[in-house]
């Protein structure tokens, strides 16, 4: 395998990997019952994903 010829310096290094950096998930509300929810979940609060009940809440 290849080996660098000159060490990666540490500004080279932290511009390539700021690049990497994680955003915060998106947050989108139910239709159901309008708390905040996770986007392709089902809700946790009233069980309902598109539009019809998933998970029975009692």
């Amino acid at each position: 395998m290849a080996n660098p010829k000159n060490r990666t310096s540490r500004t080279r290094k932290r511009l390539r990997r700021a690049n990497l950096k994680m955003t915060a998930p998106q947050i989108g509300t139910c239709p159901q019952c309008h708390e905040s929810k996770l986007p392709h979940t089902v809700c946790s609060n009233c069980g309902y994903y598109k539009g019809r009940e998933v998970i029975a809440q009692s």
